[in-house]
Formats: C-alpha cells, structure tokens, sequence
C-alpha cells in the first residue's frame, strides 16, 4: 500500500470512525481501525467496528499501491493529528509487511499494524428496498428522543430508540420508565420519484426497529456535521441496521425484543392545562433546580387559576428553599404536583417553540408537555414524583 493524502481529512476521518472502536477490546484487532486503499477508486477507506457498531468513510487519496491494514486507532490517531496541518500525508506499506512508515513536512513516523484479514467484515448486506430518510428530519427526531432512553444495561431494550414508519410518516419514540420522548415526523421519509410510494416491503403492519442509543448518538452527530440535503437510505436485516449516508457508512445491531406499547401509556384526555412561555418556564426552573440538587431534585408545582399564575417551588430540609412565580394560562381546578427537575428541563429543551403546554389529571398520574403549536407533533410524557403531605 502506497498513497498520499490530506492531513486535515485524514485526521477527521480518524476521529469520526475511532468512536466506533472498542474502549476494551476482546480480541486485539478491535483497537485498530482498518485502512483500505483503492487505486480504482483513488479513495482511502477507514473503518471502525467494535462487533455493535460499526463506522466507515473514506477520503480522496493519489493511490500508487493497493493495499490494506489496520493500524492502532489511539496512537494512529493521535499523530495524525499532531502532523503539520498544511502538508500531505504519505502513508506506505511494503506487501507482506505489517508496518507503516508515516512521512509529513513534521517527520516521519513508523507503527506496526495487524493483517488486515483480521479484521472483522463489517455487515454491510444491503438487500430489498431502502429507506430513504431526508437527514435533517431524522436528527430532529434523534435529538427530540434520544435523551429520554435508559442509561441501564439491565433494561436492554430501553436503552435504545424505536424507530416506526408506517403510512404517516416516521415516528421516533425512547422511554427509560420514567419517562416517555415520542417525536412524529410525516415528512421524513422521500418516495422515490416514479414509485407508488412504497418505501419499504412489507405489509400494511408498516415497519420498526430498536436502535441502540449509542449508535444512533453516533448517526446524529455525522448528519449534524455533514450538512447539505441529501438524504440517507437504511436497510435493516437479520437484526443489523445500515445507514448509507454520502462516503459514510454506520452499521450497527438492533435490539432484539417487542418495544413497549407506549401509545397506551399517554392519557387521552386532561382536565387540567398549564400554558407557560417555554423560556421562562426554564430559566425559572434552573434557578430553583439549584436547591432541588441538594434534595432528590424534585420540585412542585402549584397552580392559582384565579391569579394565572404558576409556583415553582423546592425544599432542601436543612440547605434552604426557594419559589418562584409564572404567568400562565391555566383551565381546571387547582394543583400541586411535583416532578423530577432534572426531566422537566431535558424535555423543554427539546422542543424549539416559544410556549408549552402542560397537562395532567391528577398529582399522581401522567402528565405531558408538548409545544403549543399544533405543527410540531412532539410529546413529552413525565411520571410525577409522590409527595408527602406536610
């Protein structure tokens, strides 16, 4: 292998498919990031895979030899990085040898490396018909939901997000028990132009899958970088899902198992509704959230319809306590109600409106916040926290 490249877009490359390599490798090849070189194509291929995800793209490259290797992620990576920013990178490889010589305006650098046939293929089986996504819906998707999964090992299935097409649109949905992030998206999906509008095989059922948090954090960051409009095609078989998106390539494994029937959760109907100005309502929050740290992180909030007005209030036995007051436009009796703050916040973040609304029926039973306008179909469902009576 023999190929000189582009310092800047080599270091990026590393640094977009060294997320992919695994922190404690089973089995030593796993630490490395497998580099194929293609005179044919005049590209270099870098690819990342820790056995769940899996991470490729390329950049253009003056190839002389075709070859390929892996080489250390950390230490490759960290040299690249540090090499003289404003000239090329030569990499070579004699054939039959298992080391690189790096030379740059900086110096020159020689690492050994492992055969590339020990690497493991990564699953890139791209049979039947293709998903194609229009990216900048899906990352509002991904952002709108993601934080709402399940940090837990213990709860597989909940640490990922389900992804639902069917003949609305997209819906993306994460819970981690707690609490429930479902962002609908009717325009994410493009229909091929001269189709029927199928978009995918399949019967009337329509199509989902449960991706793993962590892979589709990864997804959401190389879209959120990439830029442009065009879309991405996903394909998803024997319980591993492929994202093509421009040079870029991010396998990973779905989570095996039916997701939670989370629809049934969401109370159909409120008796009490809470209008609040989006901004307001967090910076208010942040500041009593100082006093709720030093105590389980709950807050209550109480109602005065008469007034219109909204207290946030926190207690910390033995710190302190702390109110504020909101304007609101309240419908319903009175109520006191107290919320994990640290979910109230990661749910008003999400959404992007200038009001809310938040609904609920009892001091014990589900409420949700959702934007006021009727054109962003996001719901944010929070359990409430059971207080005491004093």
């Amino acid at each position: 292998m023999k190929l000189v490249c582009s310092q800047a877009e080599l270091s990026a490359s590393l640094q977009l498919v060294s997320r992919a390599v695994a922190s404690r490798p089973t089995h030593p090849v796993l630490a490395n990031v497998l580099l194929t070189a293609d005179a044919g194509t005049g590209r270099l291929s870098l690819t990342g895979f820790d056995l769940s995800l899996g991470i490729q793209t390329s950049v253009p490259a003056a190839v002389e030899t075709s070859g390929a290797i892996t080489l250390p992620a950390k230490m490759f990576g960290e040299i690249v990085a540090r090499l003289a920013s404003d000239s090329p990178i030569s990499l070579s490889c004699p054939e039959g040898e298992e080391q690189v010589e790096l030379t740059n305006r900086s110096g020159s650098y020689r690492m050994r490396g492992m055969p590339a046939d020990d690497f493991p293929d990564l699953p890139l089986a791209q049979s039947g018909t293709p998903i194609r996504f229009h990216a900048d819906a899906l990352v509002k998707g991904l952002r709108s939901t993601l934080f709402a999964s399940s940090p837990d090992e213990n709860k597989q299935l909940l640490t990922g997000v389900h992804l639902r097409l069917d003949g609305e649109g997209l819906e993306c949905a994460a819970t981690d028990g707690h609490r429930l992030a479902v962002q609908r998206l009717p325009h994410a999906v493009e229909t091929p132009a001269g189709s029927d509008g199928a978009t995918v095989e399949g019967d009337g059922d329509g199509f989902s899958v449960t991706v793993p948090a962590r892979s589709l954090r990864e997804l959401e960051r190389i879209l959120s970088g990439r830029g442009g409009q065009e879309p991405l095609s996903l394909f998803c078989e024997r319980g591993q899902v492929v994202v093509l998106s421009a040079d870029q390539v991010l396998t990973s494994r779905s989570l095996d198992g039916t997701y939670p029937n989370y629809r049934q959760l969401i109370p159909p109907a409120f008796s009490r509704r809470l209008v609040l100005d989006r901004r307001a309502f967090i910076a208010a929050l942040e500041r009593v959230a100082v006093l709720a740290d030093q105590h389980n992180n709950v807050v209550k909030i109480s109602t005065d319809p008469g007034a219109g007005a909204v207290t946030i209030r926190a207690d910390a036995q033995d710190v302190g306590s702390g109110s504020e007051s909101l304007a609101a436009t309240l419908e319903g009796e009175p109520i006191e109600i107290a919320f994990n703050v640290r979910y109230l916040l990661d749910g008003l973040k999400a959404m992007g409106t200038d009001q809310v609304v938040l609904q609920c029926n009892a001091p014990t039973t589900p409420a949700v916040l959702a934007p006021l306008e009727a054109d962003d179909p996001f719901t944010y469902l929070v359990m409430p926290v059971q207080i005491r009576s004093s």
